[in-house]
């Protein structure tokens, strides 16, 4: 007589959702009782437009962070919402945009605070001071815009590469003296718009020499002895910076910071100053 082989049949757990329903599990509650002050996308690239002085309009690509505070009930956010909002505004983003953007954000996340930032590449069109040859320079300018409420504050940010050359070098060399690539950094609030050529031109005038991306032979000369009569200090640098910045009537805050990229040392230089 032959045994019948024993089954089982093992049977899934039932599912609680209907057919059909996905489980929304950011919307679950949370119980440790932690506010997060910044929640959402980084590192999202985009078009977009700014405002120049010269062409009127000027086309780049903007590095993107969007975030919105997260109350402490809740387990998590909805990320696919940022993006939802960033591109209802167009498949550019115009910077007069940006207070739409956050209010957007603070509707379609349901968060009392919303942030927004975004860095770029400006450009300008630089003639050489001799020859008078043009070329395009590239510089870094980023926007931090917070939302809370109906508040809006704007912060904007420039960067801006110089040439330094040292007063002490100068001092005690019987022949030339050292010179470096300096970077410095500028961020303002201010009653009204400033332009960004406008902190591009403050920058470089406070440096012992602005830099150029075309120098024929006569401009380089003329560049070489402009920075050698005008030499300056990492501390002079942010100084002078903050002199025309006090002198603006429209800035409210500012910090200027100023890195030296030391020819001859195996360290950077560093300054900071404040304002606010």
């Amino acid at each position: 007589m032959h045994e019948r082989p024993v089954t089982m049949n093992i049977c899934p757990p039932k599912s609680s959702l209907k057919p059909g329903v996905m489980h929304d599990k950011q919307s679950e509650p949370d119980y440790r009782k932690l506010r997060i002050d910044k929640v959402g996308v980084r590192g999202l690239r985009f078009p977009i437009q700014i405002r120049d002085k010269e062409r009127t309009l000027q086309n780049t690509i903007a590095t993107i962070g969007l975030f919105v505070d997260l109350p402490h009930e809740f387990k998590g956010t909805h990320m696919s919402r940022f993006i939802e909002v960033l591109n209802s505004h167009g498949h550019i983003v115009h910077v007069e945009n940006i207070p739409d953007i956050l209010h957007a954000m603070q509707a379609k996340l349901k968060s009392a605070v919303a942030h927004l930032e975004m860095e770029f590449p400006f450009f300008l069109v630089k003639k050489a001071p001799v020859s008078g040859m043009e070329s395009v320079m590239d510089y870094t300018a980023r926007f931090d815009a917070t939302a809370a409420g109906t508040e809006i504050d704007f912060v904007l940010t420039v960067k801006a590469a110089v040439t330094t050359l040292c007063p002490c070098s100068k001092a005690i060399s019987r022949h030339g003296a050292h010179n470096q690539r300096g970077l410095v950094t500028v961020q303002v609030r201010s009653r009204k718009a400033i332009w960004i050529e406008d902190v591009i031109a403050l920058v470089e005038s406070s440096a012992s020499s602005e830099l150029y991306s075309l120098l024929k032979r006569q401009d380089e000369k003329a560049v070489t002895e402009r920075a050698y009569e005008n030499p300056v200090f990492v501390e002079d640098l942010v100084r002078n910076v903050a002199l025309k910045l006090n002198a603006h009537p429209d800035v409210t805050w500012y910090k200027v910071e100023a890195e030296n990229f030391e020819s001859i040392h195996n360290h950077n230089a560093y300054a900071s100053i404040e304002k606010g």
